[in-house]
């Protein structure tokens, strides 16, 4: 930054912005909190010394990096990102336990539309007998997912009666 402005870590810790400044480009005299949460979490000199050992094309995205964590340790100092990490995995897992059920419900919906076609006459059957499937049995297979179709096949408020018991 030079003489003019100081950057916002030369603003925090009082000290005057040398012209080769290492926090001047990343933490501008505008954005005083940026700086603040950084040192607050990792310390100047620590933040100082990985800049200073990282090619100067990649300490924009370092910085960046500091600030997230820095802000994830403020909100959650135990698990920082780690801890928003987990919960958007969790999330996930129950979001896509939650698609498994409604995909299973559509599926079971569909067969219970469709009509029931009579099975192919095979050699030496009379022509006219035909075998009804019961929906329960194109849901025999074993999967990860057969206890959330065996579930959802429970459950009455969707349904109106059981299937599975």
């Amino acid at each position: 930054m030079g003489g003019t402005s100081p950057c916002a870590s030369c603003k925090l810790l009082r000290r005057r912005c040398a012209k080769d400044c290492i926090f001047a480009p990343y933490f501008p005299s505008d954005d005083p909190q940026k700086f603040s949460i950084v040192h607050k979490v990792f310390g100047a000199s620590n933040v100082s010394k990985m800049l200073q050992e990282l090619p100067a094309h990649q300490r924009a995205d370092a910085v960046s990096s500091l600030v997230y964590e820095a802000n994830a340790r403020m909100r959650d100092p135990v698990y920082g990102c780690v801890g928003a990490i987990s919960y958007l995995q969790n999330q996930v897992s129950q979001l896509q336990m939650q698609l498994a059920v409604a995909q299973t419900e559509i599926l079971y919906i569909q067969m219970q539309q469709e009509p029931v076609m009579p099975a192919p006459a095979s050699l030496g059957e009379p022509d006219d007998k035909s075998f009804l499937l019961h929906p329960q049995a194109y849901l025999n297979f074993a999967s990860s997912s057969s206890n959330v179709i065996h579930d959802s096949l429970k459950r009455e408020s969707i349904f109106g009666h059981d299937m599975v018991s």
